[in-house]
């Protein structure tokens, strides 16, 4: 592909982990992504590969396992594998997202028991938080944990769970006292608890092998071991690791917008119509143009938010720009790649028609982006 991104990284080793995830993505995820993504299979291997090669983990503690890195650097290597792989991409962020609830949250018991699995790559996590009807309501959350004796029994369902029916543990928001806002409670609940089961997984229109499912809880009993935080503090647990993982959608909705840029880019320099090139009628590089700058307010905007973050500020409005910035670019950057292809990016021989399907999600998951515009807006004002 024709366009290249011109990255500032902060240090040697920040340049050599983004080399790393390049070559893993260029020759491990790239060739598999069309039969894969045709067949809906989950991508078991990818993840173990780049848990092996430290990328699941970069930006949590090295006691735990975690590389260290700033944040800013890990959504860097989130955008490269999302440009390869989306599914994948968001997958990992996934994770990251369940592990900064354990690491932010949890006793040290905890972080040394769960959190050298899931940052070593031999456990994949999924985050238990919407449900058929509480999607953006976090409030509206039905599914209970009833305290009896060392354990909660939890019965409920959740809808629309990234890694769904495959990963090897959940972390679940439950309901435990009636106050809407302060009756929520987070747990740490491994695959192989007793009372779990899993829909089929949804029929999406993109996405395919980011398996999504609902997870049901029939009576399934949880150790009061595995309660994060206090009881009742789920709600500020959730909505501040969701933060995070807004970035992490960013950055997964940036580089999705840059392979479809990049796609374009190259399908205009070898189509010929007229007997030129395509991509010298100035119509074309009008169009082209608004797309690489599209992209690259997308990658600076979750940067900057990146970056406030890294340096212990204050950073959920800009994460909720970041989040609607790119997700909105990545939706007219796609649409626009399939424009320049014509006929061709309609069909499913080229990469952009399935770009187009995988970008719209982003403007849906982690918060819709008029859930973005609300947090956004009221944080002016306050």
């Amino acid at each position: 592909m024709a366009t290249t991104v011109d990255r500032l990284l902060p240090t040697d080793e920040a340049e050599a982990l983004l080399e790393l995830t390049r070559e893993i993505a260029t020759r491990e995820l790239a060739p598999q992504v069309a039969s894969m993504e045709a067949a809906g299979t989950f991508p078991v291997d990818a993840y173990r590969l780049l848990g092996k090669s430290g990328l699941l983990s970069l930006p949590f503690d090295e006691e735990y396992g975690g590389g260290g890195q700033p944040y800013e650097v890990y959504l860097q290597v989130i955008e490269e594998i999302a440009a390869a792989w989306p599914s994948v991409a968001v997958g990992a962020s996934v994770h990251s997202l369940t592990a900064t609830v354990l690491a932010t949250n949890a006793t040290q018991e905890q972080r040394d028991e769960w959190l050298p699995k899931m940052l070593s790559g031999e456990w994949l996590g999924a985050y238990c938080l919407s449900e058929p009807q509480a999607g953006s309501d976090v409030s509206a959350i039905r599914t209970r944990a009833v305290r009896e004796g060392d354990e909660y029994v939890v019965s409920g369902t959740k809808q629309w769970i990234s890694n769904g029916s495959c990963a090897d543990y959940y972390i679940l928001f439950a309901r435990t006292g009636d106050d809407p806002r302060r009756g929520l409670s987070a747990f740490i609940v491994p695959a192989d608890t007793a009372g779990m089961s899993f829909g089929p997984p949804e029929k999406k229109m993109g996405l395919a092998c980011d398996v999504t499912t609902q997870v049901i809880f029939e009576g399934a009993r949880i150790p009061a071991a595995q309660l994060i935080g206090a009881e009742g503090a789920g709600m500020r647990v959730a909505l501040s690791a969701l933060d995070a993982g807004r970035l992490g959608i960013a950055a997964v909705a940036t580089g999705i917008a840059q392979a479809a840029l990049a796609h374009a880019v190259a399908y205009a320099g070898e189509r010929v119509q007229f007997g030129q090139q395509i991509g010298e009628f100035q119509g074309l590089q009008f169009l082209l143009a608004d797309m690489a700058a599209d992209v690259e307010r997308a990658r600076a905007t979750y940067l900057q938010a990146a970056r406030l973050k890294d340096a212990g500020h204050p950073f959920s409005r800009q994460a909720s720009i970041a989040k609607l910035t790119a997700s909105d670019a990545a939706m007219r950057v796609t649409t626009d790649a399939v424009q320049v292809l014509a006929g061709n990016g309609y069909t499913r021989e080229y990469p952009v028609e399935r770009l187009f399907r995988d970008a719209k999600v982003t403007q849906i998951f982690e918060g819709t982006n008029q859930i973005q515009r609300m947090v956004i807006g009221r944080d002016l004002l306050r």
